[in-house]
């Protein structure tokens, strides 16, 4: 299992920032997450919940003709934890081919210091959101 080059670089990131920044680049990342596109606020029945995560979270997945994966995560604003979580796995896959999506470790961040700045549980809602992110994807792609 690997990271990709874009994945590996935010990891890079958090690796490399003190303890006391982490929570901040955390903040910073829950700001990277677009706006949901007007279908799926049309038709919320393409958005998967991850009910392992704390506050209400959503997803959806979708593979390109070319194999690239394209991401698209509903969290409340005022939640910018899982925001951050789903912010550092938007950077770090959109449109990442198939096969880099399903080779991303499960606990890839484990690397990245969240672990001193935010819970368990809420690690665990990043695992959780991974999970159902690659099987998404594995479906997709047949």
């Amino acid at each position: 299992m690997s990271v990709p080059p874009s994945l590996a670089k935010v990891v890079s990131r958090f690796e490399r920032a003190p303890k006391d920044l982490r929570v901040q680049a955390l903040l910073q990342y829950a700001n990277k997450v677009p706006p949901l596109p007007a279908e799926f606020n049309e038709d919320r029945s393409a958005l998967e919940q991850v009910h392992e995560c704390q506050t209400p979270f959503f997803l959806a997945t979708r593979v390109d003709e070319q194999d690239g994966v394209h991401l698209f995560f509903d969290a409340p604003v005022e939640s910018p934890t899982v925001r951050g979580f789903a912010g550092i796995l938007y950077e770090g896959l959109e449109g990442a081919k198939v096969q880099d999506v399903l080779d991303v470790p499960p606990d890839f961040y484990s690397t990245m210091g969240l672990g001193e700045v935010v819970s368990p549980l809420r690690l665990r809602g990043m695992s959780a959101i991974l999970a159902r992110l690659q099987r998404q994807v594995r479906e997709a792609a047949g």
